[in-house]
């Protein structure tokens, strides 16, 4: 296999690698800004809205509520979400969503930032309550069609006063003068109360064989895509470097060698047919393709 055709492995298995991360929808977005959104001060965000530039940023520090209310247990909460959903085919579908939510801000020492709660929508990552049943338990709260023995459930996910979190939005100034963290520059607000590697989980739904088979394709893309490259730079130095050596030619009539002449007596190889040589590179990959996605559904179902 030439280096044209590590190359070539490599950017699909890549592909593969993306489409199977992407494949999370919105959880594989949060997931990424929370891995690569810069952190930054109440002081400095409160900045960037005084100068009206439009900065996503990270923000850490304790929740806080003035008008927080109580959950069964009396924890003073500052927002809570009810959804009620549907299992559709594989997919889980919300028929009910009902939001409960206070003004609250994020505070670090004395210095406080308003967050914009009804931004909040798929970026909230929390601990969630859930309990799971069937569409005849709560007949009253599911469509007309949908049919007794229907698997449902329902999450709910609160924020406590309480918490220490990570915010991640757009700092804006309001009418008003003071300053808001925001969903913007065509990103959603964030709010996680839970840590870094936990998030993760979450928002990969406690599925372990998707997130290692991508990362793996990834890898394999990875390293191919390098072999590829040094394979084809140590080549043109070789071969800028090499002395010609030109022989003479022999007195003696001989007949042509058997074979491809391109090779080392060997017979025809892919070397003279691009298109088949790309072609079963395209078919080992979709063949690993195939295989990974069938072992991922293999590991869901069990």
């Amino acid at each position: 296999m030439g280096p044209f055709l590590l190359v070539v492995a490599g950017l699909v298995t890549l592909g593969a690698g993306a489409l199977l991360m992407r494949s999370f929808g919105p959880a594989y977005r949060v997931g990424r800004l929370l891995a690569v959104t810069p952190s930054a001060t109440i002081e400095e965000a409160e900045a960037f809205a005084a100068a009206g530039r439009t900065a996503y940023v990270r923000i850490k520090g304790r929740l806080d509520g003035a008008e927080d209310f109580p959950d069964e247990h009396n924890r003073p909460l500052v927002f809570r979400r009810r959804r009620l959903d549907v299992l559709r085919g594989r997919q889980w579908s919300t028929i009910e969503d009902d939001r409960q939510a206070v003004p609250f801000q994020v505070r670090s020492g004395l210095a406080a930032l308003a967050v914009d709660a009804d931004e909040l929508s798929y970026g909230l990552i929390v601990l969630p309550r859930e309990s799971v049943g069937t569409a005849g338990d709560v007949p009253d709260r599911v469509p007309a069609d949908v049919p007794p023995s229907t698997p449902v459930r329902l999450r709910i996910e609160q924020v406590s006063a309480v918490e220490h979190a990570e915010v991640l939005g757009v700092p804006r100034r309001r009418t008003d003068g003071t300053t808001v963290l925001t969903a913007g520059t065509g990103r959603p607000l964030i709010l996680s109360t839970v840590e870094r590697t936990e998030a993760m989980q979450l928002l990969a739904g406690g599925r372990r064989a998707r997130p290692l088979a991508a990362l793996t394709l990834l890898a394999a893309g990875l390293i191919l895509l390098a072999a590829g490259i040094g394979w084809t730079v140590l080549a043109g130095l070789a071969g800028a470097t090499a002395a010609p050596i030109v022989a003479a030619a022999s007195p003696i009539a001989t007949s042509a060698p058997a074979g491809d002449t391109r090779s080392a007596g060997e017979g025809p190889g892919l070397v003279g047919a691009p298109l088949a040589a790309i072609t079963l590179v395209a078919l080992i990959a979709a063949a690993s393709v195939i295989v990974t996605l069938a072992y991922v559904r293999l590991s869901e179902r069990r």
